[in-house]
């Protein structure tokens, strides 16, 4: 079911531990991921689809994927194949277990017509607006419908013509008859059925009325015989209902429903609405806009599916809701790509280097392993050298700080994998902005080693000036500025919560020819400055774009505490 086989334990495998102990359900497991084809999945999905189809391959069950398609205003075959591109990327599979919601609709209306006969369901004609102003508060009693004494006749006879299409939209609805005093207020005759004349991706024309969510979903687990039906906490007023609903219907299948704690992760909303704003408002490209916390826009950001998979274990199982910090997410990345993506050499913001007592007419090669703490693991290649290279403009400083071991006049610092060098001079333009850094190299250190012994502080990354080629190379970041965007005051602006440094594309990044070749798809990490994901959708052949997946460090708290900082490099 997945490449992961590890047991894990929490309070819900300790559950179904029991409830096999003692005989229930026959000692069968049988979860399921029941999404609402409305959007793209998002990373508080990934904890629902690692924790149920993990409980199935732990305890040697099944776990169906099913699509609970009951709102034909908002779903979608785009959504529906998202979804099942995104739990297969994931690394599980429901082999012939995909079901949905839609293919129950016969048998979720012979349940509601089973309610009426039975004098549990009736036919209200308030309008929603009504339904909700006389459903009372915690404190107070609802207000029963003057329709809930409807006769059976009449309800079975108003269902049956609503289904036909004979009446508006609003105009109608079937309601469960409960308990209007209940302390629930989901027990207080909540609704089954609406009228919504509209096209459904699956039925077609077919339906003119489409179930409620809490009446479908609990009916379908039924329908596939699930055993554990495991929600969010938010759902655990909705158990009491769920439980109702099968007992009125005699279901002779009952399974019982958990809640666990959701996912809620710093810089970043869950919402699908909210997701689904940023898409149609443009602030963002798409749905697998890197920046986005869907799982689309992890992969295309270079999130691996192991990776993720390791967050939500990390993470755990809990009962409390709380916010996991994104950094843990971060880590998790960078903790799966250390040991597996090359290393390479490539200058995000270059400055050039000539080095005046290296021939101006000559060039050398050195072989660099892909991975230095492993060098036979992913091989190496050949990294040219020249007389003129690029480094990064935060490796050179006129004045230097303290503690800065990097390239500065009169200071010597090792390149990485070829030779000394020191900084003679440096060149400005009119502006003063430094255009060249004038060095010299020592011979007799090639391959970065000092023969004399000499200590060198510094080591820093370069490219071949000559041999380098350019690249767009796109930073991502935060998609939000602050900790809890949720929190923000009723209204504000979507736009107003983003981090405006979420995303900054570099066009003409220097990288080296090793690099031309980079397949769309592949994890790199380009040295000192962080994990880079080759882009599927942009890159071409010989004309790969880059994404950064994660720096190296998490330097989101250290980000420009002063903005009047001196800059490097002139």
């Amino acid at each position: 079911m997945t490449a992961d086989a590890t047991p894990r334990s929490d309070f819900i495998r300790d559950k179904i531990e029991k409830d096999n102990a003692s005989g229930k359900f026959g000692g069968r497991v049988a979860t399921r991921f029941p999404p609402e084809p409305n959007g793209y999945l998002h990373i508080g999905h990934a904890k629902s689809i690692c924790l149920n189809f993990g409980i199935a391959r732990d305890f040697g069950g099944v776990c169906h994927l099913r699509m609970d398609d009951t709102n034909p205003t908002t779903e979608d075959v785009e959504y529906v194949d998202a979804i099942v591109r995104d739990v297969k990327w994931l690394g599980f599979d429901w082999g012939e277990h995909q079901y949905f919601a839609s293919d129950y609709y016969p048998y979720l209306y012979d349940g509601a017509v089973r309610l009426i006969e039975k004098g549990l369901a009736y036919v209200c004609d308030l309008t929603l607006d009504e339904v909700r102003k006389t459903r009372g508060t915690i404190k107070e009693a609802g207000t029963p419908s003057p329709y809930r004494s409807r006769s059976v006749a009449e309800s079975l006879d108003l269902l049956a013509r609503m289904k036909k299409g004979e009446f508006a939209e609003g105009s109608h609805t079937l309601r469960a008859k409960i308990d209007m005093a209940s302390p629930n207020l989901k027990m207080r005759d909540p609704l089954m059925y609406r009228i919504k004349h509209a096209h459904h991706y699956r039925t077609g024309d077919t339906w003119h009325i489409y179930p409620i969510y809490d009446w479908a979903h609990c009916l379908s687990d039924a329908k596939e015989r699930i055993t554990h039906s495991i929600c969010t906490l938010e759902f655990e007023n909705n158990r009491e209902l769920y439980d109702w609903y099968l007992n009125a219907v005699d279901a002779p299948w009952k399974p019982g429903q958990t809640e666990f704690a959701r996912l809620n992760l710093s810089y970043t909303v869950m919402s699908k609405r909210k997701l689904l704003e940023l898409v149609e408002s443009k602030l963002v490209s798409g749905w697998d806009d890197p920046r986005m916390p869907t799982l689309a826009g992890f992969r295309r950001r270079g999130f691996t599916p192991a990776s993720i998979r390791s967050f939500c274990d990390k993470i755990g199982v809990a009962r409390a809701d709380n916010t996991v910090d994104v950094a843990l997410l971060e880590y998790a990345i960078r903790e799966d790509l250390n040991t597996t993506a090359p290393r390479v050499m490539a200058v995000l913001k270059p400055v050039k280097v000539v080095i005046d007592n290296y021939p101006a007419d000559q060039s050398e090669e050195f072989e660099a392993p892909y991975l230095p703490d492993d060098p036979t693991k992913l091989g190496a290649r050949k990294v040219p050298f020249c007389r003129e290279l690029y480094i990064e403009r935060d490796d050179f400083m006129e004045v230097p700080a303290k503690k800065f071991h990097r390239l500065a006049p009169g200071a010597e610092v090792r390149l990485r994998w070829a030779y000394l060098i020191t900084c003679r001079s440096v060149v400005k333009d009119a502006a003063g902005e430094i255009t060249e850094i004038h060095c010299s190299y020592d011979p007799a250190t090639r391959g970065g080693n000092t023969p004399d012994g000499r200590k060198v502080k510094g080591t820093i990354h370069w490219v071949s000036a000559r041999h380098a080629f350019n690249a767009e190379v796109r930073l991502y970041d935060r998609l939000f500025k602050d900790e809890k965007p949720g929190d923000a005051p009723e209204g504000t602006p979507l736009a107003a919560l983003l981090n405006p440094r979420a995303l900054e594309v570099v066009k003409d990044a220097k990288l080296e020819p090793s690099l031309v070749a980079a397949a769309a798809g592949q994890n790199i990490q380009f040295e000192r400055l962080g994990y880079f994901f080759v882009d599927p959708v942009d890159s071409k052949p010989g004309k790969p774009v880059f994404n950064r997946t994660v720096p190296l460090k998490d330097a989101w708290a250290r980000i420009v505490k002063a903005e009047g900082a001196a800059a490097p490099a002139g």
